[in-house]
């Protein structure tokens, strides 16, 4: 295992006179030899693509899996919580543009390394996010088969812009994913984004067959937030990935290249009131909200988990995620299996 940052990438095709096409990602990129992907963590050295950034890490955190943000999974729990830099979108309000848009500097970070602290630190497991973790493929599908062995948790937080072949390859690794619907038209993700809708749909309503999915809406004022739009991307996740799907609706604040007057609380409410003429679980994060921050019980409408900020009351849930009032199902991961799951 090759843990010094270079690594043999997969899904490449070798061309003519040294170049290479990436098979990664939609993008496909034809990169000639010296060159780099749109990711800016795949390179072509002498007609070969290697990933740059194996067994690096330029962000380690412990974090509330909260933050993820995941509500629905092992709700109160912490995640140990890894980011490199690089991303296949350059969305023009990226909220970590410092690391997905610019090289930073790493430390090694091996899969071994990954379980010590994860134990350590009394984590769930490993989260793969801060920037695109899909474009580090290798060192995530490297990693989660060790971080899986030792009977912990993998969590994808990503933009699901992937090629199906890669993301088979992972989903049997991957606990939980939340993934980002940035907006439901092609033009915005053209624009925006320098991406594509489809494949991310794609991917969306693969993984919630494999895996506990949970998606994430940045809502911006005029670009993504009409009430038909909402509407129809509701619809979709219900209709695709299940009504009770957890779905996230988050207030943007100009960043990066937008400058775009930041989402007001009225905004998040009416998007969230769209949202739940066909989703059971709709919360708003990036705000302090009154509305749309605890979980209520789909039967009996009692409060089952109840946050403010990263605080987190969970009393009315049982071991199993059940109301422990009510015995109902919310389509929560709960303790019962992280203990079955652990060694």
């Amino acid at each position: 295992m090759n843990l010094d940052g270079l690594k043999e990438a997969a899904y490449f095709e070798e061309l003519a006179d040294s170049y290479v096409q990436c098979g990664l990602c939609p993008h496909r990129c034809v990169i000639a030899d010296g060159k780099r992907g749109r990711c800016q963590a795949r390179e072509n050295r002498g007609g070969k693509l290697y990933a740059l950034t194996y067994g690096r890490a330029a962000s380690l955190a412990v974090d509330p899996i909260e933050k993820k943000p995941l509500y629905h999974f092992y709700p109160g729990r912490e995640i140990l919580s890894l980011g490199n830099w690089g991303c296949n979108f350059a969305c023009s309000f990226c909220q970590n543009h410092d690391i997905s848009q610019h090289e930073v500097p790493t430390r090694a970070f091996s899969p071994e390394d990954a379980v010590t602290m994860a134990r350590e630190s009394k984590s769930i497991g490993l989260a793969y996010t801060y920037n695109e973790p899909l474009i580090n493929f290798e060192f995530v599908r490297d990693c989660a088969k060790v971080i899986r062995a030792a009977g912990l948790k993998n969590v994808l937080v990503t933009n699901g812009f992937v090629n199906p072949e890669p993301l088979e390859e992972l989903l049997p690794l991957v606990d939980a994913m939340n993934i980002d619907i940035k907006a439901f038209h092609e033009g915005f993700y053209k624009d925006q984004c320098q991406g594509k809708l489809e494949p991310v749909l794609r991917n969306t309503a693969r993984a919630a067959k494999s895996c506990h999915v949970e998606v994430t809406t940045l809502l911006i004022p005029g670009l993504n937030d009409a009430p038909k739009e909402l509407e129809d991307m509701a619809v979709w996740i219900a209709e695709n990935c299940g009504e009770e799907t957890p779905a996230h609706l988050s207030a943007y604040f100009p960043r990066y290249q937008m400058k775009i007057d930041a989402t007001t609380p009225a905004m998040l409410q009416h998007a969230r009131e769209i949202f739940l003429k066909h989703l059971r679980y709709v919360y708003i994060g990036n705000v302090a909200a009154t509305k749309g921050a605890n979980t209520v019980c789909r039967a009996c409408g009692e409060i089952i988990i109840a946050r403010q900020g990263y605080a987190i009351d969970k009393r009315g849930i049982n071991d199993s995620g059940r109301c422990a009032l009510c015995g109902a199902d919310n389509n929560i991961i709960n303790e019962t299996s992280f203990r079955k799951g652990s060694s």
